[in-house]
């Protein structure tokens, strides 16, 4: 009877201990499974939504490059369209050293290739000389830029695949259009790159179609007609694919067979975006690693669960403790990057408010600096009249001061036609011009100027026809101009020991003025129409005279040049058109 009972009792207990275990081992595995389950959900969400972030920018750096690539092009045409060299060449008909002159300017620019084209669409000048005599007629970039006054943008399909991208602009010379400069930009360059930092980059214009991408039988596309070159995997595949494709949240796209997040952003040109394709490999293997080592604990809960049943409660703690480690090493590593992302969008923000300002600080010093240039040389003539006037009236000759006041007063109101005229520089003109006539504006330029003259004792020679020169132009921009070239003839001058100053003007097939001096002359002619350029000292001037001066010119239908003269000295050759009376009369 006792043996039996101790036998009962021993069986009682060994089924109560394996009853145990397998509560035990339950309770363990939905614990397991609950917890692998919530981690996967917030763990894929995370890291998703840093992955988004991470394509965003990286989108926004190749949108950067992008920009920065087509506004540095940009210019070239219309710098090229100013340049005397390439207009001479159009206006002779000699191309002996034009392609030379492009290929070294090539260097200077660092532009892909460069074409002059002549008034019947014909390559007369390129940085490849194997495209010499090549007819560009009936392409979109040269009919765009004979039709247009400014430069043209176009993107056209290569024979050979892919698109090329132009910026043309019309050669204009004595008012008509000589030929056409075609600037070629390499934008096919990023494909190469974006290929070996991104899985798949497509940049697509404003009709939908893809222009530029990492995968060269998308070129022409729309994205969804790209997408659809190769098929979704089939079921069979996809299943084979489960268990590597679990964690990842749901696909916005298919790209070779494989589930790809789509990011996109907008390029600031022309309506253009450009989407960006990345795989969910690195989500998928975050997602797998933190699931693995969660896993790993609690397969190690498990065998700890059964060692401590059968052993020693003591080893319990010791595991507890060591799965909190874990869990506070898992917890200080995701605050860490969670505090990484946060630092990152600050500083994002911070650099966004850093170029906002530096935008508005450049504006505001173009423009301090404009209205000072213009406005020092009436002021000063108004200090010269005040102090005149003043000893007029300590002599009583009141009528003499009043004239000097008359004269202040023309003074103001010339200061504030220019601070008018300054709003409009960088638009065309028009609204006020009138017959002009071009000796008397002359003739008031050196009235204003007189103050300065008169202490330099400077010769100035004027050779003016006996007839008045009529021109259509804005009298007072083009009294401007006038004073901006005396007073650079004039500071020429300054350490010459004979200074002259040389004044003509001729009426022919346009009315030109020349004014020469006899100074050291021009060391740079290339750089010497572009703003803030000057050889002044500082504090003498700031470079916007001349730049300014050659906007005018051309908003009234002229042009104007500089050389340096035979005997040393610049000279500057101002052209206008002349007045049509028989055109005014018809009107």
């Amino acid at each position: 009877m006792t043996e039996a009972a101790d036998t009962n009792s021993n069986g009682l207990g060994s089924r109560r201990r394996t009853l145990v275990l397998r509560l035990a081992t339950l309770a363990i595995l939905g614990v397991a499974v609950a917890v692998v389950w919530v981690t996967h959900q917030f763990l894929t969400e995370r890291f998703t939504e840093s992955t988004r972030n991470r394509s965003e920018l990286r989108l926004a750096l190749y949108t950067g490059n992008l920009m920065s690539e087509l506004q540095r092009n940009s210019v070239v045409p219309l710098l090229l369209a100013r340049d005397p060299a390439l207009t001479g060449a159009l206006d002779k008909g000699d191309y002996s050293v034009t392609s030379q002159r492009l290929i070294m300017l090539q260097g200077e620019l660092g532009t892909a290739s460069m074409l002059l084209l002549d008034a019947e669409g014909r390559t007369v000048a390129a940085t490849d000389r194997n495209r010499l005599g090549t007819s560009h007629r009936n392409q979109s970039y040269y009919v765009e830029a004979q039709r247009a006054k400014e430069t043209v943008f176009s993107a056209w399909r290569r024979e050979t695949g892919g698109y090329g991208f132009t910026f043309s602009r019309s050669m204009v010379s004595e008012g008509k259009s000589r030929g056409v400069i075609v600037v070629e930009v390499d934008l096919m360059k990023y494909e190469r790159s974006w290929a070996g930092f991104a899985d798949a980059v497509a940049v697509v214009d404003s009709e939908g179609h893809v222009v530029l991408a990492t995968e060269p039988r998308w070129r022409g596309l729309s994205v969804e007609e790209a997408l659809a070159v190769r098929d979704p995997p089939s079921a069979i595949e996809r299943a084979l694919q489960v268990t590597s494709d679990w964690t990842q949240a749901q696909p916005d796209a298919w790209l070779k067979g494989e589930a790809v997040m789509r990011t996109e952003a907008r390029v600031p040109f022309r309506g253009w975006r450009m989407v960006m394709f990345s795989r969910y490999d690195s989500v998928r293997e975050r997602v797998n690693a933190f699931l693995a080592m969660e896993i790993m604990a609690f397969a190690l809960l498990t065998v700890g669960a059964f060692y401590l049943l059968s052993r020693r409660a003591r080893l319990q703690s010791r595991a507890f403790q060591r799965e909190s480690a874990e869990l506070r090493l898992l917890n200080a590593r995701l605050k860490r990057e969670i505090a990484e992302r946060e630092r990152m969008q600050q500083n994002l923000a911070v650099a966004e408010q850093t170029l906002a300002q530096s935008s508005k600080l450049a504006v505001l010093g173009e423009m301090s600096a404009a209205v000072s240039h213009e406005l020092n040389q009436p002021l000063a003539a108004m200090k010269t009249y005040l102090a005149g006037a003043r000893l007029l009236l300590q002599r009583r000759k009141p009528d003499e001061a009043l004239a000097s006041f008359q004269r202040i007063d023309d003074l103001i109101d010339r200061m504030g036609a220019i601070t008018r005229q300054l709003k409009s520089y960088a638009r065309k003109g028009g609204e006020a011009f009138a017959p002009v006539d071009f000796k008397s504006c002359i003739g008031e330029a050196l009235s204003m100027m007189e103050p300065q003259l008169k202490p330099r004792r400077v010769r100035i020679s004027r050779s003016l026809p006996r007839a008045p020169v009529m021109v259509m132009a804005d009298r007072i921009r083009l009294e401007q101009v006038i004073v901006n070239l005396l007073r650079n003839a004039l500071d020429a001058t300054r350490d010459v020991a004979d200074p002259r100053i040389e004044i003509a003007l001729s009426a022919g097939e346009t009315a030109t003025l020349t004014v020469s001096d006899n100074g050291p002359g021009i060391t740079d002619l290339d750089k010497l129409f572009e703003p803030f350029w000057t050889t002044k000292k500082p504090g003498e001037g700031v470079g916007l005279g001349l730049a300014i001066s050659s906007g005018i010119v051309a908003d009234l239908g002229g042009r104007l040049t500089a050389r340096n003269g035979e005997g040393g000295g610049a000279v500057f050759d101002l052209s206008l058109p002349l007045l049509d009376t028989n055109a005014n009369a018809a009107e």
